[in-house]
């Protein structure tokens, strides 16, 4: 065991943690109606508590238990043979499981962007806790696990932080829920606009100091290269905010709050999976790429596709995922500043990648659409008109956040 790299763990636990709880909880809460703040905060808050158990029950056995090259095996549920002196690298093996647990609990947190305003709770803890084990356990295991993805090529598919293991699973099963569920009334022209923009300045900020954790955390170790993927991560937050809002600006003539707190998010979630892998010049053109890219997906997904992805997370998490995914085959290259490819060429490196999103996606997809018309059949899905236009904290849960 290596006491500094236990120490920084443990915060970088404690941070990811922050991420969700309070700080997707307030970003996306801000983002909806007044009558439905407190819906959002239910969503995350029991998301959150659901998911540890299951990570403790059968996630993380699946995800980092000794199995083959598709699941880990059933070899540590409830963490058997895992004790005080039980060590994952460097670190206590307790440690190391709540750390990934922070992940396991902000990946379904984060799809709750998409079915807002419009879902019934019981179907939102039901399905969170079976597609952890269906689809983000798995696909954790083919790629951080040591399954078929991680040695892919040589180097595998590289996925420093979870561009694919927490964006990509998350998007892809945000844009499946939103097609499936339809579109809230009055979309797309004649929905209210966010009710509480400071709100979700607040949440983005918290997220912002957490992503710290996040990706930094990702090194495993208190080292020179968490040192470059904290560096990293800040360059990217920063030039994806201005991104967003420059764009914004161009085209709308003013730059909003909102949209210049989401271009943090997309140039985070960009530079996720390359954060360890990639330089300062990296992290300055992924964060540019993710705010103007991902802005662009916006627009497509509601106005050409017509598909009410409430918040954007496929916009935003999926695509900034995918395009980080991509670009760390070119930006890990030295001659761009990168910290080496290994023996992969740029071009062998990206076929390996495109393999890992392709795996990862259509794994995703249709395991979401099988689970979801799964459940639809035995439990709630889309709440009923009426408490559609009343909103969902006083009928789902009799409460409100505010005295309208």
């Amino acid at each position: 065991m290596n006491g500094a790299d236990t120490a920084w763990i443990l915060t970088s636990t404690a941070l990811v943690l922050f991420m969700t709880l309070p700080g997707l909880a307030l970003f996306y809460a801000g983002l909806v109606r007044a009558q439905n703040t407190l819906s959002v905060l239910m969503n995350c808050f029991a998301i959150a508590c659901v998911m540890s158990i299951v990570w403790l029950v059968a996630g993380y056995s699946v995800a980092f238990g000794d199995g083959g090259a598709v699941w880990g095996g059933l070899g540590k549920v409830f963490l058997t043979g895992v004790g005080t002196d039980s060590l994952s690298g460097t670190l206590p093996e307790t440690v190391f499981f709540m750390f990934q647990m922070t992940f396991a609990i902000i990946t379904p947190a984060l799809i709750v962007g998409a079915y807002v305003e419009r879902i019934h709770f019981s179907f939102v803890i039901v399905f969170s806790a079976l597609w952890g084990l269906i689809v983000y356990a798995p696909v954790t295991h083919w790629i951080w696990g040591g399954g078929f993805l991680a040695g892919l090529g040589g180097n595998g598919v590289r996925d420093f932080a979870g561009g694919l293991v927490v964006h990509l699973t998350a998007g892809a099963t945000a844009l499946v829920l939103a097609v499936m569920l339809g579109v809230r009334r009055g979309f797309p022209g004649e929905l209210k606009p966010p009710h509480s923009p400071g709100l979700t300045m607040m949440g983005a900020a918290m997220l912002w100091v957490g992503w710290f954790g996040f990706n930094g955390g990702s090194a495993l170790a208190a080292d020179s290269n968490a040192g470059m993927a904290m560096t990293v991560t800040h360059i990217a937050a920063a030039a994806g905010s201005l991104a967003w809002a420059g764009a914004e600006w161009v085209r709308f003539g003013k730059p909003s709050l909102v949209g210049i707190v989401t271009g943090m998010v997309a140039g985070l979630a960009t530079i996720t999976p390359a954060s360890g892998f990639v330089g300062p010049f990296g992290g300055l053109v992924l964060g540019v790429a993710g705010g103007l890219v991902c802005q662009w997906f916006v627009g497509l997904v509601k106005q050409q596709w017509k598909i009410d992805d409430s918040l954007d997370v496929f916009a935003v998490h999926g695509v900034g995922g995918v395009l980080g995914s991509i670009l760390v085959a070119f930006f890990a290259a030295p001659s761009l500043g990168g910290l080496g490819l290994g023996d992969a060429s740029m071009f062998g490196q990206l076929w390996v990648q495109l393999i890992g999103i392709a795996a990862v996606g259509a794994w995703t997809v249709v395991a979401t659409y099988v689970l979801a018309k799964g459940l639809a059949l035995v439990l709630p899905f889309r709440v009923s008109g009426d408490v559609e236009t009343e909103g969902l904290d006083l009928a789902l849960h009799g409460e409100r956040s505010y005295e309208l």
